[in-house]
């Protein structure tokens, strides 16, 4: 699982905006039931595409400084309201 990096404040920048391939970037949490059932997917997928993208996790507990965040599953409406008042 060499591809799951754990992405903190201090290595942001390095592990994720100077990337030299795309990233995708797993927020989760040691109490989010959803988030286990994802992270052998996550890692899955990690490691079968190594070669062509980054992935990377960010523990949502130990990162307070996120802008704003939205839990669970949202409508478009809802989530369009979101990004209005966030962007």
């Amino acid at each position: 699982m060499a591809n799951n990096v754990d992405v903190t404040t201090a290595n942001f920048e390095q592990e994720v905006l100077k990337a030299d391939k795309p990233v995708l970037l797993k927020f989760w949490a040691p109490w989010c039931g959803p988030c286990k059932m994802m992270a052998p997917v996550v890692d899955e997928v990690a490691d079968e595409r190594a070669d062509n993208v980054k992935v990377v996790s960010v523990n949502v507990d130990d990162a307070p400084d996120k802008v704003a965040s939205l839990v669970g599953a949202q409508s478009k409406s809802q989530l369009a309201q979101f990004l209005d008042q966030n962007a």
